[in-house]
């Protein structure tokens, strides 16, 4: 398989779906997170179960595409269609292994930004907010991040802590009452990263095909520390993109 049989995004997907594991119970989002579970759910993970935050509970994949997580196809054959409040109640009762979220900003410590660019006294620009985010963050198992990886967006520090990953590092997430979770990895168009289990800080673990650490490096504005052993993010299969693209026949996330 060569670069041209798939597209950065669709190696995202794939990526992201690697990171879930079968029984999970899956707290999705849109888009690229919405496309990975649907990618898991139909190859190695038949057994996990997807929650959406519009409370939606499925146990099996949609049968035909889904563009957002309220589309009617996404409602059909669903074991539970309540409202955000049932969500985030599972949420609080740590039954959620894995969240998705995304962020216009990351930091080394993977705290996410969707809410002030410029700081939140006076804003150069205002952003949606955190919606759900910083209760995944706060309170699911573990967190997926994935985000285009521009030296903009990943900043040595964060304009405003949206969502919170490892703090200021170190024992940060126990000192503020946050008793599981933080972030696992980071899933970016350049590379995958993930987190040092001592400390919180982002180290490199993968690149693209075709993209080496010193690019990655220099979109990340901050010394990036890079893992001895650095790989190769693997392509995904031709069954891996034959299911996306059941999903998503007119590439309107992945292309």
């Amino acid at each position: 398989m060569t670069d041209a049989d798939y597209t950065m995004a669709e190696l995202m997907v794939a990526a992201a779906a690697r990171e879930i594991r079968d029984g999970e119970v899956v707290f999705v989002g849109m888009r690229l997170p919405l496309l990975a579970f649907l990618l898991a759910k139909s190859t190695h993970a038949p057994r996990a179960l997807s929650i959406y935050e519009n409370g939606i509970i499925r146990a099996t994949p949609s049968r035909d595409p889904v563009f957002t997580v309220s589309d009617p196809t996404n409602n059909l054959g669903a074991i539970q269609t309540g409202s955000a409040l049932d969500a985030l109640g599972i949420l609080q009762r740590g039954r959620v292994d894995l969240g998705f979220i995304g962020g216009a900003e990351v930091d080394r410590y993977g705290n996410l930004n969707t809410s002030y660019i410029g700081g939140w006294k006076r804003p150069a620009v205002r952003l949606p907010g955190s919606g759900g985010g910083c209760d995944i963050a706060s309170l699911a198992g573990r967190l997926l991040i994935i985000m285009a990886h521009e030296r903009r967006r990943f900043k040595a520090r964060v304009d405003y802590v949206t969502s919170p990953g490892y703090g200021d590092g170190g024992d940060w997430r126990r000192r503020m009452g946050l008793p599981r979770g933080g972030p696992a990895a980071v899933i970016t168009t350049l590379g995958v990263l993930r987190f040092d289990p001592e400390g919180g800080e982002m180290y490199l673990d993968a690149c693209h095909p075709g993209v080496t650490p010193e690019q990655v490096q220099a979109a990340t504005a901050w010394p990036l520390r890079v893992s001895p052993q650095v790989g190769v993010t693997l392509p995904p299969t031709e069954p891996e993109l034959r299911i996306i693209r059941q999903y998503d026949p007119q590439g309107f996330w992945t292309r």
